[in-house]
């Protein structure tokens, strides 16, 4: 695509839509330098998204996006407390809240199985009872999701290797459905997660040593 052609897509998508994919990548950042602003930047784009969803029938997605405005609620709460540090093994700072955790690889194999089998689950009852578009990539950004975005307000490390397989699939769902600017939001996602997963790597490690 052309820069003209960019600019053209620009001006003809909805204003809804620009300013979704504003605030979700103002969202995306901010929680990757662990800035609790992004939970209202998240209510507000999540909403705007939950109506684009609803009128491009992806049904998963639309519930996904209610979902979201949830836990950007529960994200801005939870960020403001500070973990026992007992939970933790070392000390809270009053500055950032809760610290930085990390689940172990047995934990993770049982998320991913059991998300798998949701996925499967969810994908089948919406090809067999509703006109959703791409029920099984839906699902699957649908169900990871659900589970992931309530990692990022326990504040676990391992959420942004999560979405990094969900962004890149996320690209190819939005595309199908032409959707103009958010496939390229959803590739910038997947590159501020891999960003997102070393700041945060970082910082565990030095919560560790202190």
């Amino acid at each position: 695509m052309e820069w003209k052609d960019f600019l053209d897509a620009i001006s003809a998508m909805g204003w809804i839509e620009g300013v979704a994919v504003l605030l979700a990548l103002v969202y995306v950042v901010l929680a990757a330098v662990e800035s609790i602003w992004c939970w209202p930047a998240a209510f507000i784009s999540t909403s705007l998204y939950l109506l684009l969803c609803i009128e491009a029938n992806l049904w998963a997605e639309s519930g996904l996006q209610a979902f979201y405005i949830v836990m950007a609620v529960v994200g801005w709460v939870q960020w403001r407390k500070r973990r026992p540090e007992h939970e933790t093994g070392h000390p809270v700072s009053d500055k950032k809240g809760i610290p930085i955790i990390r689940w172990s690889w047995q934990r993770h194999l049982l998320i991913i199985a059991a998300n798998g089998a949701a996925t499967l689950l969810v994908a089948w009852l919406l090809a067999t009872y509703t006109s959703a578009a791409n029920p099984y990539l839906d699902s699957f950004t649908t169900v990871f999701s659900l589970f992931t975005t309530w990692m990022v307000t326990q504040k676990v490390l391992e959420n942004w290797l999560y979405w990094v397989a969900i962004d890149a699939a996320s690209i190819f769902l939005y595309a199908s459905r032409e959707f103009t600017l958010t496939p390229y939001l959803f590739a910038l996602y997947t590159l501020i997660a891999i960003a997102g997963y070393l700041r945060w790597r970082r910082l565990y490690l030095s919560q560790t040593l202190s």
